[in-house]
């Protein structure tokens, strides 16, 4: 008989877990914790305050969120005081877990000490850029689980433990009638492109409904690249819950995806198959991890592209796409590879 594994999941600090709206990394850290306490593994989610979970928490402060709808805004070093105080809290208790899961940056590295081998780390962010470089440069017996095959080619293959997609609950979405309109979620900023997505329905002579907040770090994109664009037929709706989601998701003929940067994995991308919704996304970062071409989408290279697959998008059938989405992205499923990776690197120890 396996023995179940105490196991510690390491969440940042920003948001707690789950996040109410944004926080698609603490959303992937909530499912996976919830996964795991499923499965009968001793689970210990280390956390902000104001988490929300099964599984034994440990926590230092509440989340950034929290403290600056308590404070209003807060000194710019706060995140990284309440870094140091939660990962003062996995340094005290490091000794209670056989393996430590840490989805944070970067300091939990040195936390770690002669536990680094016992340990697995997740980034749910690019890996191509100079401060990710340093890093792996400075730690290079670190294990790190991938979350495409896309994110692991800019992975040292001495810190390459494997690849793990991400995964959500079977039962969070269902499958949607669809609709003659198109969606688009994710944050207003310049690298998920809103406004490609706008231009591209407009030509395909479909309306679009936008989901999700405005990016902090480039507010002025909003103002300049989409507001001048919305109308009747492209609306913006703001935040949405997972109840709304349903909705967007679920009575549109297809989630458009017009990334601009090398995307590491794209969570909205497997929510959409969950309602039956095709994706049409363009190639770069996981794309042609996630969507099977011809399947749950097309994967496409330019805006006249993605109009001509908006006219072959009915060609899809729906109950294919939640099915591929039942069989290869659930949390369940996410778990469980996470196991054999734990394992893998206690075996190695």
């Amino acid at each position: 008989m396996t023995l179940p594994l105490r196991i510690a999941q390491l969440a940042p600090v920003i948001y707690p877990v789950p996040p109410g709206g944004t926080g698609g990394t603490e959303r992937v850290v909530s499912d996976l914790t919830e996964a795991l306490v499923a499965m009968g593994h001793q689970v210990t989610l280390i956390a902000p305050a104001d988490s929300v979970t099964t599984a034994r928490h440990l926590f230092a402060h509440p989340s950034l969120k929290a403290l600056e709808a308590r404070h209003g805004r807060v000194a710019p070093g706060v995140p990284a005081a309440l870094e140091a105080a939660q990962l003062g809290l996995l340094r005290q208790h490091l000794d209670e877990f056989d393996i430590v899961h840490c989805h944070g940056e970067f300091a939990h590295a040195a936390v770690l000490g002669d536990r680094i081998g016992c340990s697995l780390t997740t980034v749910h962010w690019r890996l191509d850029e100079l401060d990710r470089q340093l890093f792996f440069r400075s730690f290079p017996t670190l294990p790190v689980a991938a979350i495409s095959a896309a994110q692991a080619r800019d992975l040292p293959p001495s810190n390459l433990a494997g690849i793990v997609h991400h995964g959500i609950p079977v039962d969070r979405f269902r499958a949607g009638p669809g609709g003659r309109g198109v969606a688009f979620i994710g944050r207003m900023t310049d690298q998920k492109r809103p406004d490609v997505a706008i231009r591209v329905a407009r030509a395909a002579a479909r309306p679009i409904r936008l989901a999700g907040g405005i990016d902090v770090g480039n507010p002025g994109y909003f103002d300049r690249a989409v507001a001048p664009l919305l109308g009747d037929d492209a609306v913006h709706v703001g935040e949405v819950t997972d109840r709304q989601k349903q909705a967007l998701l679920g009575e549109a003929a297809a989630l458009l995806f017009p990334i601009d940067w090398p995307e590491p994995f794209g969570l909205v991308m497997i929510e959409a198959m969950a309602c039956g919704t095709p994706v049409i996304a363009w190639d770069r970062g996981s794309v042609r991890d996630v969507i099977e071409q011809g399947v749950t989408g097309f994967v496409v290279a330019s805006e006249a592209e993605a109009v001509d697959a908006l006219a072959r998008i009915e060609t899809l059938d729906r109950a294919r796409v939640r099915e591929r989405f039942a069989a290869r992205f659930t949390a369940t499923r996410m778990a469980a590879d996470y196991v054999a990776l734990y394992r893998q690197q206690i075996a190695l120890r």
